[in-house]
């Protein structure tokens, strides 16, 4: 089919008839994925996650996050494998940052593997600062993975960070 005549990929709130493909897609993205039960226990919590899909097709990815007192925390944001590089990254990444600023947060948190340079360029581009490292945090096949913490102030929707 000509990409013209797709559908654009949508977002709506992860449900737990989604866990059955998330958790297919987070286990052929990483080595060390998410278990169904940590999903669910996002989910049941109250978590902010949603899917990016498209309609009647497949699921490209999604995210999960925590809101905190004023900071929000990206506890996972995967695209599907076969989709990755297409900019479904910068959309879930968008509709986090989107979130945030509903929410007058002032700032988005998360960790990454010292060993993803992909994904720390990424979030470089995107503005985020590496602002202190967790040693041992990722498990790894022969011992614990360091994680680098990333940090990114958030504006507020319609004007600048700490202005009204």
């Amino acid at each position: 089919m000509n990409a013209l005549l797709q559908p654009a990929p949508w977002r709506r709130t992860m449900t737990t008839g989604d866990l059955n493909a998330v958790v297919r897609v987070e286990s052929s993205a990483y080595s060390y994925p998410w278990s169904r039960g940590n999903f669910v226990d996002s989910l049941a919590a109250g978590y902010l996650a949603e899917v990016l899909e498209v309609p009647g097709g497949p699921l490209l990815g999604y995210f999960v996050a925590m809101v905190g007192v004023d900071e929000m925390h990206l506890l996972n944001i995967t695209v599907a494998p076969p989709h990755q590089g297409r900019g479904h990254g910068h959309v879930l990444l968008d509709a986090v940052q989107a979130r945030a600023r509903e929410l007058r947060l002032g700032s988005l948190w998360l960790e990454v593997r010292a060993s993803n340079t992909r994904a720390r360029a990424l979030y470089g581009r995107r503005g985020f600062a590496e602002v202190g490292v967790r040693k041992g945090y990722y498990p790894a096949p022969v011992r614990r993975e360091d994680a680098v913490v990333m940090s990114l102030p958030i504006a507020p929707a319609g004007g600048l960070h700490g202005v009204d």
